[in-house]
């Protein structure tokens, strides 16, 4: 089981690992478009974790850079591993 902690707001969810993370932050109001990983409307800050989120995608990597990547992910494209995550939008 994993958990995704949201900083500006104090929610939390639990999520089975593997699960993306897309759904429980649109939930939480983080603004999507595109759900592709073309428009950065999802990006959110990695404030701890980092290492629970799947690796980054190429649209990620072509969007934020090698060094965008190692703060921000894009939502639509992440899934939780494990362990405990905290975001801020």
């Amino acid at each position: 089981m994993a958990i995704l902690r949201f900083e500006n707001n104090n929610e939390e969810v639990s999520l089975e690992d593997g699960t993306p993370i897309a759904q429980c932050c649109e939930e939480a109001g983080v603004p999507f478009a595109c759900t592709e990983g073309i428009c950065g409307t999802c990006i959110v800050e990695v404030v701890a974790g980092h290492e629970n989120l799947s690796p980054p995608s190429q649209q990620e990597i072509d969007f934020l850079g090698e060094e965008g990547i190692k703060k921000e992910r894009m939502a639509c494209q992440c899934s939780i591993k494990c362990g405990n995550v905290k975001i801020n939008f």
